[in-house]
């Protein structure tokens, strides 16, 4: 398993990531399988969020977090042993976000009881908050640093100028930036490729622009979601006859290189400089299994080139 630098703090953590987010209907033999699988590939990183679980039948907030902890019952020295992440800011009724100071830091000490810690090791803001003031943004953080419930922070799904914004007020690193991304998903790197280009799709900047560039330049870690969704709200593009020039390339690779398609998926994401982190969605032990092979392998530039244009990605 390949690391990755851990934003600006001179750490490293695991080019892939394992996401709890679909673990509600899984008893807890089978939450210790997936558990054992991820470690065993290499991954000790754990993704929550406190919305995980809410529309779960009999479920709510916190769901997913509390069956991560009741099923493995991590001793200290496990715990100890992993990383620990979770997100905060989606209220689900009504639908919309609170990056207030209280909200920030509840569901905070929520998530410390549900996963049964003393600590996170790392808090996100999962969406942006059209609301924010980042001087409440600041003092939550500052709490729960000076009290030792949370050791770093970060965002989700934030633009740079949105990151740019809470930095007027938080004083500590934005360690990372989760956003959605895969090869068909890719509009953080083929706006890039298509700048500047008139009544080419691609050259539309829906990030705020630069999301990527940012990231390198401000030392933040990027972690892809859906790294398998073809776009958002959809199904996965492997194997599916939509993308029939995508996945003959991807097969090929497969073949060349021994792996799953899986693999081939999150090498095209792990391949790029920027060091970026794959969060995998999969609850499926062999899946993890087969995609984590894809953390450290060698696409040349022109496969990565490849994918992306087989994924109908302009590449001019």
């Amino acid at each position: 398993m390949r690391s990755v630098a851990w934003g600006s703090t001179g750490s490293s953590v695991p080019n892939v990531v394992a996401g709890m987010m679909r673990i509600p209907e899984k008893s807890d033999e089978e939450i210790r399988e997936l558990y054992t699988a991820a470690r065993e590939a290499g991954i000790d990183f754990f993704d929550h969020a406190d919305l995980y679980g809410f529309n779960h039948p009999g479920g709510g907030y916190h769901l997913c977090e509390q069956r991560f902890a009741d099923a493995l019952g991590l001793s200290p020295s496990e715990r100890e042993g992993i990383v620990l992440q979770t997100k905060t800011g989606i209220v689900s009724d009504p639908w919309g976000y609170d990056h207030s100071y209280d909200h920030i830091v509840a569901s905070a000490e929520r998530s410390l009881a549900a996963l049964k810690t003393d600590y996170l090791d790392v808090l996100l803001l999962h969406r942006p908050d059209a609301l924010v003031e980042p001087e409440e943004v600041a003092r939550a953080f500052d709490h729960l640093e000076s009290s030792g419930k949370v050791r770093s922070f970060g965002v989700s799904n934030h633009t740079p100028r949105q990151i740019d914004l809470l930095k007027t007020a938080v004083t500590q690193p934005i360690v990372a930036n989760q956003v959605q991304l895969s090869i068909t998903h890719s509009t953080l790197v083929a706006q890039g490729l298509s700048a500047n280009m008139a009544d080419v799709d691609d050259a539309i900047t829906r990030d705020g622009g630069g999301l990527v560039e940012y990231a390198r330049i401000q030392g933040i870690t990027l972690q892809a979601w859906s790294p398998f969704q073809a776009s958002f709200g959809t199904g996965v593009f492997l194997g599916s006859p939509e993308y029939p020039e995508l996945n003959a390339e991807i097969d090929r690779l497969a073949a060349k290189y021994g792996v799953d398609p899986m693999a081939i998926a999150v090498a095209w994401i792990t391949r790029h400089p920027a060091g970026i982190q794959v969060v995998l969605g999969t609850t499926t032990p062999a899946r993890v299994t087969a995609a984590a092979e894809g953390s450290d392998l060698p696409l040349t530039r022109g496969e990565w080139y490849s994918l992306i244009r087989a994924a109908g990605h302009n590449v001019p």
